[in-house]
């Protein structure tokens, strides 16, 4: 059957009066809509649902679509793939640039995005046929997300065929690629049709449409277009944002004011299996704790960025010169001075580091609830990890296995004034960068911080707003290290290096720099311009019957 070379085959209902070879049988999973709005929405939730990258049943790599993206920021300086090498030893591959087309990790991701988009084109064609109020305001919810699936598909493997709701019997293209226009036409066309508030958390509003087709823009260095559409957001939607910084990763801050799309996870609301919580990040949490797996740990690069001056403003040019204070090889029973030198608050809320509270869980023991430090190092992941009070968001599979409950932000507010701040400094519109990068860091200052167990801070904390930005080169270089600090191990990482084109030098370097940490780890590592893409899965190539091209660098 065609339909299985580029998506994945679990369209999830049948489309009345469509040619009879498709009706007769019912697609893997299945079900009957009636055929008005309310099949429709139906339809369009199920559309949404494969924003977590989980498919099931698809030859072994359903989890590995990861909507959160953990596993391609483990693939950048920001955060190692964790556990034991041993485990998972496809991604142990991935992390040290030791890439194969054949891995499955590439081809989870291919199939959950093109499923997503199998399922929007079917939410097209059923809202074609039908009328009623509302139904061109979920059609372009619909191409609100078949762009963002798309958009994930270009960013990752460059060349990739658009499937639109034209192409559903016959989606066999060959990748010719880029695919950007049509991409800003679906983002246009959701900016055109949808409100600017939904009645359901989690459903896309014209304000996340013009955030995505500005990122569009972004990726293509289109500065004006971008900034522009950036700018919409900023002065007249209705986000702003969190006035403290933590509220954007814990239960009650999910789908507050800053954020403005964002994966929506639920658990123990009756689903099966916890399904609806983030399966995706489940080997992400500490082993120590009684929970799986201990994935996802932040490097020791990472944490360096977070010195500060004594002025409160960053390293950008020494933070790799000298260590934060780490327990490397150091036993939980022995004694441990944490790091005594000035630090952006926002690390421990981003990282989990020793003698620091860890989410209401404690002090950070060290050693002991690290499940291979000498494998990946002595820190945990803090963001995607809920609060131990947070009964609402703790979800647990059948073996014990962790599904959370807490969203993962695709958009938020601080991102759009980053992105925005990114392309006014391209403009050379210093002044404006100058504001957007201070409504970051000054929310950094004024926010809640980590607190020590006798009171007062945890640590040394100070940051402050830069004063001036004295040159274009300036501004550039502090707005590229302002989102790695702001937007740590949420994914963003690995897609800058490569947008910006400086993963080369970035990546060796980083690899050089922790062999100080971690000496046997990344010895034969080399990052070359041929991993600023993924390469098309092999399975995919095979099915297509030589539709679908390798990259030539593959």
């Amino acid at each position: 059957m065609k339909r299985i070379i580029l998506i994945t085959i679990i369209s999830i209902a049948i489309i009345p009066g469509c040619s009879d070879n498709f009706t007769e049988q019912s697609a893997q999973g299945s079900l009957e809509v009636p055929e008005n709005v309310q099949g429709m929405d139906l339809l369009l939730t199920a559309a949404y649902g494969l924003l977590d990258g989980v498919t099931q049943g698809t030859v072994g790599n359903e989890w590995w679509g990861a909507g959160d993206n953990w596993w391609v920021e483990a693939l950048s300086d920001n955060a190692h793939k964790g556990s034991e090498s041993s485990d998972q030893e496809l991604l142990n591959d991935l992390q040290l640039y030791n890439w194969d087309p054949s891995n499955s990790y590439f081809l989870g991701k291919w199939l959950a995005l093109y499923g997503g988009i199998d399922r929007t084109n079917t939410v097209i064609n059923f809202g074609n046929r039908i009328t009623g109020e509302g139904v061109s305001a979920k059609i372009a919810e619909a191409r609100f997300l078949r762009g963002h699936y798309h958009f994930e598909l270009q960013r990752l493997y460059q060349n990739v065929p658009y499937i639109g709701e034209e192409d559903v019997f016959e989606p066999n293209k060959p990748n010719e690629g880029p695919i950007w226009d049509q991409i800003e036409a679906d983002f246009q066309f959701a900016i055109d049709n949808l409100p600017g508030e939904q009645d359901l958390p989690g459903r896309a509003t014209r304000w996340a449409a013009l955030s995505y087709k500005g990122k569009v823009h972004l990726y293509q260095q289109e500065w004006d277009e971008a900034l522009s559409l950036f700018d919409e957001v900023i002065q007249n939607s209705p986000h702003d944002l969190h006035p403290n910084f933590i509220d954007n990763f814990n239960f009650p801050g999910k789908n507050g004011i800053e954020s403005i799309f964002a994966i929506q996870f639920a658990v123990n609301d009756g689903a099966p299996n916890n399904s609806n919580g983030n399966q995706g990040g489940t080997l992400n949490f500490p082993a120590a704790l009684g929970y799986c797996c201990g994935f996802y740990q932040p490097t020791q690069d990472l944490v360096n960025t977070f010195q500060t001056d004594g002025n409160g403003l960053p390293l950008l040019d020494t933070y790799s010169e000298n260590d934060v204070t780490n327990d490397q090889g150091i036993e939980s029973d022995e004694p441990f001075t944490p790091h005594t030198g000035p630090l952006d608050p926002r690390l421990d809320f981003t990282v989990g580091r020793r003698s620091i509270e860890y989410n209401g869980f404690g002090s950070h023991v060290g050693k002991d609830w690290i499940r291979a430090q000498g494998d990946a190092g002595p820190y945990l992941p803090r963001k995607n990890v809920y609060q131990s009070n947070e009964s609402d968001a703790q979800g647990t599979g059948a073996w014990g296995q962790q599904f959370p409950g807490i969203n993962h932000n695709v958009i938020r507010y601080a991102d759009v004034l980053l992105m925005a701040a990114e392309a006014a400094a391209e403009l050379n519109q210093l002044p404006t960068a100058l504001d957007y990068v201070n409504r970051v860091r000054n929310r950094a200052k004024s926010s809640d911080r980590v607190q020590a167990s006798g009171g007062g801070d945890a640590a040394n904390y100070e940051v402050e707003p830069y004063s001036s930005f004295p040159t274009q080169e300036f501004a550039i270089k502090a707005i590229r290290f302002e989102r790695r600090l702001e937007l740590a191990m949420e994914g963003h990482r690995l897609f800058d290096l490569r947008r910006w084109g400086n993963g080369v030098e970035v990546m060796n370097t980083f690899f050089e720099n922790e062999s100080r940490l971690l000496p046997e780890v990344f010895l034969n590592s080399i990052y070359m311009e041929k991993h600023n893409l993924f390469p098309i899965p092999t399975n995919a190539i095979d099915l297509s019957e030589g539709v679908l091209e390798q990259h030539n660098v593959w």
